[in-house]
């Protein structure tokens, strides 16, 4: 187990598929491992009061955000027997369609991966400061509330 301090959760625009599939190829070979658990978080398309969006603008205070996903990984290596985990979550404007976060747990067992995958993303959402500015077709924006 290895709760090791994140160096950089924060990849400037959207997650790549290629990153993606790197991020999977780079565990063939550990062996230990008997499972894993993905989760995606992608901008959609949403209407709000007749206003199209278009993109999400994220924004953080990094260090703050660093220390707090710190916290949520040593709480999740804590609850679950996890081999590793990765957790990365873009900055900047993000187009409807494009990946914004990407959480990735593995275990021996799947149960163990998808459980600490699903409590993981809750946390993010719930307690990483990391702000939303949904940007509407028009210019005009508002500041996402995460549910």
């Amino acid at each position: 187990m290895s709760t090791k301090t994140p160096k950089n959760i924060f990849i400037q625009g959207a997650i790549t598929t290629s990153f993606i599939a790197d991020s999977i190829q780079k565990h063939s070979s550990k062996t230990d491992i008997g499972a894993h658990s993905i989760f995606l978080g992608q901008v959609r398309k949403d209407l709000i009061e007749q206003q199209q969006v278009t993109a999400i603008e994220y924004t953080t205070y990094e260090s703050m955000a660093l220390e707090k996903m710190q916290e949520i990984r040593e709480a999740i290596f804590d609850k679950y027997a996890l081999t590793c985990m990765h957790v990365y979550h873009s900055l900047g404007k993000i187009n409807i369609g494009e990946i914004c976060l990407f959480v990735f747990t593995s275990s021996k067992h799947r149960k163990l991966a998808i459980d600490a995958c699903e409590e993981t993303v809750e946390r993010i959402k719930q307690e990483l400061p990391v702000w939303g500015k949904e940007i509407f077709a028009d210019g005009n924006y508002q500041w996402k509330e995460n549910t």
